[in-house]
């Protein structure tokens, strides 16, 4: 965070520097300076101190192990004048916001090997408003080169303390996503910044469906700090299923039945590149590439809940929402209809699946959430069956829509999410009913969403908060049948019905039961709470 009352003139990360003399070291800041600001500074070890140019400024920087402060020299006044008061305005930097640093350089076009020497930059990670990261730069202005040079070496070894920080990351990049753009993105935006902090990338372009949970079974991942998707919803549900599968592996489980799987192994990191893009706009408050990259590159860690999908007793995915009704029937159009662009296929889908409304009828069982458990253990043990059993409750009829989601679900079609009422890592899933009703009444309820009114207000919506949920169709011919649309369609659906599980397209002839398990995996983002209540302070870097 950056603090402080004084502007100064930061370069962007294109800009230049304007060509004046800067200062020359000084050994030691004249006495002069010495003022009330330095008996706060004196709380930390300090490690450096000397002049550097900062603005246009000449300005005493002292450089301690936590933050870099630094201050306009005053210029000296006649002893006995009254009209003179030592303004001590004071800026800092924390260093654990400064992501890079790097001695700048003038080239020309004689210089082959080595520029001349301008000082020193440092790169940054600011919070800016509704929770958006953006990188900057601060220039130390010297033109020594030793001088330069042991700043330089300070600071780098600062920088390396921090270990939660990844030197070496696996990208995956899925070439469908959205627009088919997730190249660009990663090239454009992504690749630049990982370059600047100095991280090691070893990529790969997905080519099918499933290629991602083929390749991180197979592949070596001792020497990477985390994985990176890029790519929309389904890539990164795919990549978080494929991470948690190598780890029942690596653990010796069997996945069938599984009850108490164990955390992944490595973090993923999550690049918004899709339609939708409901786990990074969940996870960081929007879908901002820029903000994406700084949380993984700051090393910003978000333990996150993760359910478990069985049917007939087998695990068919790890995932952190579902739709069951009418939010499966809409994907399972849209994906009939994947020659068309996104949101046309978005918008043509709902509206042929309003057309085509009609409920489900349904057995629900669900566990209430046990507010007593504490997660930690509940995430280590699970939760004791003998007590369950006495607790479930089942509710049967007709039902247009059945959403279970162990996250928010934030989308720009829902500013407030799907199920704004959960948390990434609360312990608890949101089980939201809709009720047969009529067609206008329940596109009223859709059109909720997009407001911040409550969606939920409604007699035929119920909500609850659980922990585990079963979803028994008991007429199997009211599954969904592709055939009733115009036209054939070949599908492997077997007369099952459609699941919109994390974006992806699921087909389920029988039960499924949700089980939540707390904090899962960890994801490359910060919490919303600390997000949303930092406050930009200073102005000198924009």
């Amino acid at each position: 965070m950056l603090r402080g009352t004084r502007r100064s003139r930061v370069s962007a990360l294109e800009g230049g520097l304007e060509e004046e003399a800067p200062p020359q070291a000084a050994a030691e800041p004249p006495a002069y300076l010495e003022c009330p600001w330095q008996t706060e500074a004196a709380a930390e070890q300090t490690l450096l101190r000397g002049i550097f140019e900062i603005g246009r400024d000449s300005c005493d920087v002292v450089l301690s192990e936590r933050t870099l402060r630094w201050r306009p020299i005053q210029p000296e006044r006649p002893a006995g004048d009254s009209k003179f008061t030592l303004q001590c305005k004071e800026e800092f930097i924390e260093l654990q916001d400064v992501f890079s640093v790097k001695l700048k350089r003038r080239f020309s076009v004689r210089q082959q090997k080595s520029g001349t020497l301008l000082g020193i930059t440092l790169f940054i990670c600011l919070k800016k408003e509704q929770n958006k990261l953006k990188n900057s730069t601060l220039d130390l202005i010297n033109l020594s080169e030793d001088y330069c040079d042991t700043w330089f070496r300070q600071f780098k070894k600062i920088l390396a303390g921090f270990s939660n920080r990844p030197k070496s990351l696996k990208i995956l990049l899925n070439p469908q996503s959205h627009k088919k753009e997730a190249i660009q993105v990663y090239h454009e935006k992504v690749e630049p910044l990982l370059k600047l902090a100095g991280i090691k990338t070893d990529v790969t372009i997905t080519e099918y469906e499933g290629h991602a949970v083929s390749l991180l079974q197979e592949c070596e991942l001792q020497g990477f700090d985390g994985v990176v998707c890029v790519g929309g919803d389904g890539s990164a549900s795919e990549v978080a299923h494929a991470l948690l599968l190598r780890a029942q592996k690596n653990a010796g489980m069997e996945t069938d039945g599984i009850l108490s799987p164990v955390r992944a192994q490595l973090p993923l990191g999550l690049i918004p590149a899709g339609s939708t893009n409901v786990l990074a706009h969940s996870l960081h408050g929007l879908p901002h590439v820029v903000t994406a990259t700084l949380h993984i590159i700051m090393g910003h860690l978000q333990q996150v809940d993760v359910c478990t999908f069985n049917t007939m007793g087998k695990l068919v995915r790890f995932g952190f929402s579902a739709m069951f009704g009418f939010g499966g029937r809409t994907l399972a159009l849209a994906e009939k209809y994947r020659w068309m662009s996104p949101s046309q296929r978005r918008d043509f889908a709902v509206i042929k699946a309003l057309t085509k409304l009609k409920p489900e009828d349904c057995e629900i069982s669900f566990l209430p959430f046990n507010n007593s458990w504490n997660i930690q253990e509940r995430s280590a043990q699970g939760s004791p069956d003998s007590d369950y059993n006495e607790q479930w409750q089942t509710i049967q009829g007709q039902f247009l829509n059945v959403s279970i989601m162990a996250i928010p679900c934030l989308c720009s079609v829902a500013p407030r999410g799907l199920a704004p009422n959960t948390r990434l890592n609360n312990g608890s899933m949101a089980l939201i009913i809709a009720r047969n009703t009529s067609r206008p009444e329940f596109i009223k309820h859709l059109k909720r969403y997009a407001s911040m009114q409550n969606q939920f207000n409604f007699p035929f919506v119920e909500t609850y908060t659980v922990e585990e949920v079963r979803v028994r169709p008991r007429n199997r011919t009211s599954g969904y049948n592709p055939e009733e649309e115009e036209g054939s369609h070949e599908t492997a659906s077997e007369d099952g019905f459609p699941w919109n599980v994390d974006g992806d397209l699921m087909w389920v002839p029988s039960e499924v039961h949700v089980r939540l398990h707390p904090r899962l995996i960890s994801l490359y983002g910060g919490t919303m709470e600390e997000m949303s209540d930092s406050k930009e302070t200073c102005h000198c870097l924009k």
